[in-house]
């Protein structure tokens, strides 16, 4: 099955890539990932797994003077992995979708972006209030997550203060910190205004989509079509001070009173600092207050997580990396260390994770195969690009 999948999907992207290269003279890029994995636990057999994952791309660009510049990009992700369900039974699964299609026009100031694409912003690292299109996991060496349709707008001034406007379409499925999905074929239309401060910069950001509670996994009792307006507004900053400094707060309105609790709040303050050990010893520290209240900035049930990271290079070739997680109501930790040895194509992950037995999740979904799960288990990657 898997080598059906990429026979079919090599053949595809050469047919694309020809097509292309008779119809513009410009400069084109045919690459791609392959990458497997093996999952163990040490909880239990049925959660372990192997895979193997391959994402090829082709990127054309072609300038048509020194200010006006076009280009694309179109991916696609294939995978196959398999679980083992007990010692006589195995189950596998096949995945082949457009992980990336977006056409843009660029100028020195402007930046137009249509098609599936990655938005991400903000300066928070482990536990990222402004997650809010992708689900990229810290954990990940790959840093791998699904793309959103839409358009996206992004002017810079001439002082670097920048402006985003975006208007997004059929995003069924959830995405970011998301529960209830989007309404089927919906459009999303928010922006963001990013203006420099002192050392840094302080950003405003502003969302508007429609939940459909008809789709929620929760037992809710829905009246009307289930259809909920829901407003997202944040302010953000992260400066420079000897040691990096960021904060991340967003406020989210659901506009209903089936819901228990209209709002959801995120607050987040973190810091950075590298100490002259070798080197260079790198220490990273977030903390997230998340809240549920019926009014704004209410804290009817509040949860406190904590994180923390360390990486260090051992030499050019090894990279060491470990974080943890720290839920302070259920006095829980997760526990995740990495190493990563890269060559100029081949790059090899060995990953140790120690998370609780039961409720073993952070918070946040993953994109990523093979997300890490309760007890304490080892992942191998091994990727060529």
């Amino acid at each position: 099955m898997m080598w059906h999948l990429l026979s079919s999907l090599w053949f595809s992207v050469f047919a694309i890539f020809i097509s292309k290269q008779i119809a513009w003279s410009q400069t084109s890029t045919l690459r791609g990932q392959l990458s497997g994995w093996s999952y163990i636990s040490e909880k239990s057999l049925s959660e372990s797994q192997i895979g193997l994952r391959y994402i090829p791309e082709l990127s054309i660009e072609k300038g048509f003077n020194d200010k006006i510049t076009v280009d694309l990009e179109a991916s696609l992700k294939t995978v196959s992995s398999a679980a083992f369900d007990s010692i006589n039974s195995i189950v596998d699964d096949s995945e082949l979708k457009a992980y990336r299609l977006w056409f843009r026009l660029t100028t020195p100031q402007l930046e137009a972006r249509i098609g599936l694409q990655k938005i991400n912003f903000g300066s928070a690292n482990l536990l990222r209030p402004l997650m809010w299109f992708d689900r990229i996991d810290p954990r990940d060496p790959l840093n791998l997550t699904d793309g959103v349709y839409g358009l996206l707008l992004r002017y810079t001034f001439l002082n670097n203060a920048n402006v985003w406007l975006w208007g997004l379409y059929a995003n069924d499925e959830t995405k970011g910190w998301e529960v209830v999905p989007t309404k089927d074929h919906s459009a999303e239309i928010g922006g963001r205004l990013q203006y420099p401060l002192f050392t840094g910069e302080i950003a405003f950001s502003y969302h508007h989509r429609e939940m459909d509670l008809n789709k929620s996994l929760f037992s809710v009792a829905v009246i009307d079509d289930g259809l909920v307006p829901e407003n997202r507004f944040a302010l953000d900053g992260t400066w420079d001070i000897g040691v990096g400094l960021w904060f991340e707060s967003v406020v989210i309105h659901q506009d209903t009173e089936i819901l228990p609790f209209q709002y959801r709040n995120f607050l987040l303050i973190g810091l950075d600092y590298t100490f002259g050990l070798g080197s260079g010893l790198h220490v990273l520290a977030e903390h997230l207050l998340l809240s549920l209240s019926r009014d704004p900035f209410g804290l009817d049930e509040d949860i406190n997580l904590s994180a923390w990271s360390v990486d260090y290079n051992l030499g050019l070739l090894d990279r060491l990396f470990a974080i943890v997680y720290y839920n302070w109501e259920e006095n829980q930790f997760f526990r995740y260390a990495s190493w990563g040895r890269f060559y100029d194509d081949w790059s090899i992950f060995v990953n140790l994770f120690w998370n609780p037995e039961k409720n073993n999740s952070i918070g946040f979904r993953s994109d990523a195969q093979a997300s890490f799960g309760a007890g304490k288990g080892v992942q191998l990657i091994v990727v060529f690009n």
